[in-house]
């Protein structure tokens, strides 16, 4: 099988803070739950998994003021 054949993308999720946490998957929710093996409870429940984009590779550089 094909590594193209599951593209996976970058989602920017936002924060109760206002900054956002940056993940990786083939949808928002795989990336939402990469997120949980990265994150501790509490940086977790900051997370909004309903207010999610999604950017390309080549748009981070764009974003990373963001990220917190």
């Amino acid at each position: 099988m094909s590594s193209f054949a599951n593209p996976h993308h970058f989602y920017l999720f936002a924060m109760k803070n206002g900054r956002k946490k940056l993940g990786y998957g083939s949808t928002a929710e795989e990336a939402l739950e990469i997120l949980r093996y990265r994150l501790t409870e509490e940086e977790l429940s900051d997370v909004d998994p309903d207010r999610c984009t999604r950017i390309a590779q080549r748009e981070l550089r764009e974003h990373i003021h963001e990220l917190g």
